[in-house]
Formats: C-alpha cells, sequence, structure tokens
C-alpha cells in the first residue's frame, strides 16, 4: 500500500514528506495531467499505456503526413523511412525515459527512510531532515520549473539549438534547406513544434530530477550524520546510496540510443564512420558517469572527518590494550603456567586490528568499479549495432563465438 495514501494524503502533495514515501519523479504538472487523463496511478502504474501514447504522439502523426507529402521513401535525399534518428528518438528513447520513471521511483523511494532506520540522522536533527524532504518534494510539483522548461525549449531549444545543431543540410523528409533557412514540410512542422519539443521536454524533466535528487542529497549532508568509518559496508554506513545507481540505466541507455541514432544517420547519410565518432562517444559515455555518480559525492567530507576520528579514537584504544596486552602475555607477564591457547585477550586483539583495517579500507564515496563499468556498458549497448558497418555480421558472429566458448 502506498505510504501517503495510508496517511491520508495524496502522494504528490509538499506536506505528504514521510520519508518512506520519498518520491523524485512523482508529482508535477504533467504527472497530474497524465492522472488526470488516466495514464497513470497514484504511484506511477500503466506505464505501458503512457509509453504507447507518448510515443505514437512523436511518432505516428509524422509517419502519416510523410506519406502525404511524399517523402517516406524517396525524393529527398533522407527519407522518412530512412533516418534512423528519428526512430530511435521516439521508438526506443522516448520509451526508455518513461518507462525509466517507474525504476526510479521503486528504487530511490526507500533511500530517505534508510537515512532513519539507520540511525544515520541525529534526533536533534530530524526537522532539518524533513525540511530538505519538504523542499525536495516542493521542487519537484514546482509549476514554473516545467512552464521554465517549456518557455527554454520553445525559445531557445527550436529555433536555436534544433535548427542549426539538429537538423541536416540536405533536402529532408522534414526540411528542405533555403537561403532563409530550413524550409518546413507538413511532417517538418509537427517534428519542429511537436515531436522534438515532447522529447526534450521529456529530457530536460530529467535532468531536472537529477537536480532535485543531487541537492537532497546535498541538503542531507550539511547535517551532521551519526557516521561510522568501522560499518562493514566500507563507506560509514552510507553504502546503501550506491546501488541507487543502477536505477539510471534505462536513462543511460536512453542516451545511448540517442547517441547511436545520431551516428548511424551520418554513416548512411553523410558518409561518416564509426571510428570518427569514437571521441564523441567517450565524451558523452564519460558525461553520463559524471551525472549519474556526482550525487554521491557529497557525503565524502563527512566520511574523511568519520575516518579520521576513528583513526584518532581507536588508535587511543588500541595502544591502552597493546600496552595492556604486552604486559600481561609478554614475558615477565602472564604466569608460565597459564597457556595463552583459547585466551579471549588474543581474540581481541585481533579484532581491534580488524575493526582499524575497516577503517582505513572505507571509502569517501559509495561508488564502486564494478557499478562505473556496468553503468557505461549500459550506455555503450546500444551502440552495438553499429559495429555491423565495421565488421560483416558473419565475422562479428565469429569473434563473438570465439569470445564465449
Amino acid at each position: 500500500m502506498d505510504v501517503a495514501r495510508a496517511f491520508g494524503r495524496r502522494p504528490d502533495a509538499p506536506e505528504a514528506a514521510d520519508p518512506r514515501g520519498f518520491s523524485i519523479v512523482l508529482g508535477g504538472p504533467l504527472y497530474q495531467l497524465l492522472r488526470r487523463a488516466h495514464f497513470t496511478g497514484d504511484a506511477l502504474e500503466l506505464v505501458r499505456r503512457r509509453i504507447l501514447a507518448i510515443s505514437l504522439l512523436a511518432w505516428l502523426p509524422l509517419a502519416v503526413l510523410s506519406l502525404i507529402d511524399g517523402d517516406a521513401l524517396r525524393g529527398v535525399a533522407v527519407p522518412f523511412l530512412q533516418d534512423v534518428e528519428v526512430h530511435v528518438r521516439f521508438l526506443v528513447a522516448v520509451p526508455l525515459l518513461v518507462g525509466a520513471e517507474l525504476l526510479v521511483h521503486m528504487r530511490i523511494r526507500p533511500v530517505a527512510g534508510e537515512f532513519l532506520a539507520r540511525g544515520l540522522v541525529p534526533d536533534d536533527s530530524l526537522e532539518r531532515f524533513r525540511e530538505c524532504l519538504r523542499a525536495a518534494f516542493r521542487l519537484r510539483n514546482s509549476v514554473a520549473a516545467e512552464l521554465a522548461m517549456l518557455a527554454l525549449i520553445y525559445g531557445a531549444g527550436i529555433p536555436f539549438v534544433w535548427r542549426h545543431f539538429g537538423a541536416f543540410d540536405v533536402a529532408t523528409w522534414y526540411a528542405r534547406p533555403t537561403a532563409e533557412g530550413p524550409a518546413f514540410t507538413l511532417a517538418g512542422y509537427w517534428y519542429a513544434y511537436v515531436s522534438v519539443p515532447l522529447f526534450q521536454f521529456l529530457l530536460l524533466r530529467w535532468y531536472f530530477r537529477i537536480f532535485i535528487w543531487m541537492r537532497f542529497l546535498w541538503q542531507v549532508s550539511r547535517i551532521r550524520l551519526d557516521l561510522s568509518a568501522m560499518h562493514g559496508d566500507l563507506n560509514a554506513g552510507l553504502g546503501f546510496l550506491g546501488v541507487t545507481v543502477y536505477a539510471f540505466v534505462p536513462l543511460l541507455m536512453a542516451h545511448g540510443a540517442l547517441l547511436a541514432g545520431n551516428v548511424a544517420n551520418r554513416i548512411f547519410h553523410l558518409g561518416g564512420t564509426l571510428a570518427e565518432a569514437r571521441y564523441e562517444i567517450a565524451l558523452v559515455v564519460g558525461y553520463l558517469l559524471v551525472l549519474v555518480f556526482a550525487p554521491l559525492t557529497v557525503f565524502a567530507p563527512q566520511v574523511a572527518e568519520a575516518k579520521r576520528r576513528a583513526a584518532r579514537e581507536y588508535g587511543r584504544l588500541s595502544q591502552r590494550y597493546v600496552r595492556d596486552f604486552e604486559a600481561r602475555w609478554l614475558p615477565g607477564g602472564a604466569p608460565a603456567a597459564q597457556s595463552p591457547l583459547g585466551q579471549s585477550d588474543i581474540q581481541s586483539l585481533a579484532d581491534m586490528g580488524n575493526a582499524l583495517a575497516t577503517s582505513r579500507a572505507t571509502h569517501g564515496v559509495p561508488i564502486t568499479r564494478d557499478a562505473v563499468l556496468k553503468l557505461a556498458l549500459a550506455a555503450l549497448v546500444p551502440l552495438a549495432p553499429l559495429l555491423l558497418t565495421v565488421i560483416p555480421a558473419e565475422e562479428l558472429a565469429k569473434r563473438l563465438l570465439k569470445l564465449l566458448l
């Protein structure tokens, strides 16, 4: 059962700042519009219906109008059916962007509650923590934020960014180049003023959500948390944050698909090669990894302080214990008749050493090499089909079989 509903409050209301119901996606004007149109529920149900409706709204009119214009199959340098980028954008990237909402909601939702369940927030800071939640919810539900996104898209995204950097300089199904700028076809008008803005809005909304996520974590990091460098997760008790990055896998795959579509168009229509895009691919993957992992770095100063505190306090305790141990067990200490075998003092000394080793091994950020590699792979997977432009399918299959067998 949804926690906020159980408390008799709407889940997207700012006052419903129960940490167990934390979500960076469950709110905002678009969410409310989709709820009223029965395309989502209070917990992002009906995801297939949303994916189908939004994808078809962006793609289907383009197919129909390009047929009417006569540019679907031939007649221009880039017919509609040969425009790989447009199909990937609306039939692959958009479904991933919409579907990612449910995964992020489910994976990120328990995080706020974990701070309390693990006793990381001191009692005298609980109200500050709740204010962090309320601030995140207010920003997530902001009407002004989504209106600003639309203003940015129609004020700069379409007339400047897309026309100058996104459109081809040859005759396409959506526009013909002229001295005054691109002359849109019927399909082009829908593409420029409905499909592309819809996609850009979904993308900007995701960047805004990641900003909310980072801002929430940064505000929580301003609270003096009860961290311990002796914690077995080697992250001073914050190890649970490390798994949150996997929630963003669909978002990274969507970006990888967008890049794959763009590179494919350059290869098929402009004579480009996959090798020419290698630096661009590396740059995009690096950018995506920074985008996802950067929010987890805000606790590094507190973890470093916890490590210094552990080194100081446990170092003193260890020094005292070692002296007492030596006085008791080393020559001139314990009686000769007393065997050291099975004595708890020796085991305690070993435990003390293990505790100090744990403190020294604690990482400043809950980021693992395994997570970095998996997320980088997620971003690169959509680009894999482009290998067929470099290596014949038969040869590629042989190489894959050699790796597997």
